[in-house]
C-alpha cells in the first residue's frame, strides 16, 4: 500500500483519537487535528492525500476544512464526517468538493472502507492526469524525461515506475506480459 497521509479533524477527543489509532493501525500516516482552525494551520504548511473532517465544530466548521483543503491541494480528497444527518447539508458539501459524506456513529470497517475508496478515486484521478500529459519517452529504454518546473528539454531522464511512483504518487501493479514471462 502507498504511503498515505490522512489529516484527521475532529473536535471530540474520544472519537478522534479512535478513528486515528484505527487507521493508524490500517498503516495510513494520520495527522490529527482538535478542530477547524488547527486544520487549516497544518494544511498551510502540508499537504495530505485525505481529510477526514467533522462538519460541525466551533469557530471553524468542516465546510470551511472542505474549502481551504480543496483550494490549497485540489488534489486531496474530502470526506465530511457528521452526526447531523440533514440531505442539505450532504449537498451542500457535495457541491463544495466533498468526495463522499459519512454519517456518525461510523464503524471502523465503513471508516476505512470510505477511505480506502477515495484514496483509489485519488489514484486514478492522478494516473489519468500523468497520462494526458504528454510525456517526452525515449524510443530506445522507455525512460521518461519529468520536465515539470524545468525549461523544456531539461528535465531529468527516469524509469517510468520511478516516475509513476515517485512524482505522481500512483502504485504500481508489476506483471511479465507473455514475451518476458516466458
Amino acid at each position: 500500500m502507498p504511503d498515505y497521509s490522512i489529516l484527521l479533524v475532529e473536535d471530540d477527543y474520544y472519537i478522534r483519537n479512535a478513528i486515528a489509532r484505527d487507521l493508524q493501525s490500517r498503516g495510513y500516516r494520520v495527522a490529527a487535528a482538535s478542530g477547524g482552525e488547527a486544520a487549516l494551520e497544518l494544511l498551510t504548511v502540508q499537504s495530505f492525500d485525505l481529510v477526514l473532517t467533522d462538519l460541525v465544530m466551533e469557530q471553524v466548521g468542516g465546510l470551511e476544512v472542505l474549502k481551504a483543503a480543496k483550494s490549497r491541494h485540489p488534489d486531496t480528497m474530502v470526506i465530511i464526517l457528521t452526526g447531523y444527518g440533514k440531505v442539505s447539508i450532504a449537498i451542500e458539501a457535495l457541491r463544495l468538493g466533498a468526495d463522499d459524506f459519512l454519517l456518525k456513529p461510523a464503524e471502523p470497517e465503513e471508516i476505512h472502507f470510505r477511505v480506502k475508496k477515495c484514496l483509489q478515486k485519488r489514484e486514478f484521478r492522478l494516473r489519468i492526469r500523468a497520462y494526458e500529459e504528454i510525456l517526452p519517452v525515449c524510443c530506445e529504454c522507455k525512460k521518461i524525461r519529468d520536465d515539470r518546473g524545468r525549461e523544456p528539454g531539461a528535465g531529468d531522464w527516469m524509469d517510468l515506475e520511478d516516475y509513476l511512483v515517485e512524482r505522481e504518487k500512483i502504485k504500481v501493479n508489476a506483471t511479465l506480459c507473455p514475451d518476458c514471462g516466458g
